[in-house]
């Protein structure tokens, strides 16, 4: 299959997939069902990807690991954390805000948009499923490498945020230990480090330059529109949280500011 082809294919079955998703998130009344149908959305793409295009080889399979590897441990422990909870304040305030339109604003802004993001952002997926045939190279444990550095921030920043919040003591303070003493979004930073560790592995695939758009995508989502501004403002006017923010990085990891 040529690319185009591919990426038609894998956007009717994410269209489906999303759409599903809606009406499941309709019967249980939250939205926020999309987060936990997130990673597994990526996962579909892959598998998907890979089976439209016939032959396997390493690349891909190293691919398709890192993705399932990615996407199971964020459903999981999106699913987790929301298990027995109220929907998601963002979700929550979203329904309010659009008062008799939510219906259709909800498939339209939050299940369908997010479909086109997770297009987006597994375009480099989907180019080295229709393309490779090349054997690995240190390209590929390089981007290995990268790919395990994120998913290290990703998940110890995850477990070290839900051991913080389960702890009733901690109830309106600020988490800023472990891995968040050096960035305020270590599961953020992991998320994006893991997308440019991919484009690396992908690189070695004819008209991989195609697919920077999706570490890019990742990366405008995380730092300027639903990532860190998004969840930032809600901590706005904490004295805690300004003491923290200006001391700590905001992405990148790095030693906080003497006092």
């Amino acid at each position: 299959m040529e690319i185009w082809s591919t990426l038609a294919t894998v956007a009717l079955i994410v269209f489906v997939y999303m759409s599903l998703l809606f009406v499941v998130a309709l019967i249980r009344k939250r939205n926020d069902i999309a987060d936990v149908g997130w990673g597994l959305g990526f996962i579909l793409v892959a598998v998907s990807s890979l089976l439209l295009n016939g032959n396997v080889t390493p690349r891909k399979t190293l691919i398709l690991v890192l993705v399932v590897l990615w996407g199971l441990r964020l459903a999981i422990h999106i699913g987790m954390r929301n298990r027995g909870k109220k929907e998601d304040y963002r979700y929550k305030k979203w329904r309010e805000d659009w008062g008799d339109s939510w219906v259709i604003r909800s498939y339209l802004q939050v299940f369908l948009l997010q479909g086109v993001f997770m297009l987006m952002i597994t375009f480099p997926l989907m180019i080295a499923m229709t393309y490779d045939q090349r054997p690995l190279g240190i390209l590929d444990w390089l981007g290995v490498a990268v790919w395990a550095i994120g998913f290290f921030f990703e998940a110890v920043g995850d477990y070290q945020l839900t051991q913080f919040v389960s702890d009733p003591a901690n109830r309106g303070k600020i988490m800023r230990y472990g891995l968040w003493r050096y960035t305020r979004h270590p599961n953020y930073f992991g998320e994006v480090t893991q997308w440019w560790g991919v484009f690396l592995i992908v690189l070695s695939v004819p008209n991989a330059w195609m697919g920077i758009i999706g570490s890019l995508t990742i990366s405008l989502l995380i730092l300027k529109v639903s990532g860190i501004p998004l969840l930032e403002k809600q901590f706005e006017g904490n004295p805690e949280w300004e003491e923290y923010k200006n001391r700590t990085s905001v992405f990148f990891p790095w030693f906080p500011k003497a006092a």
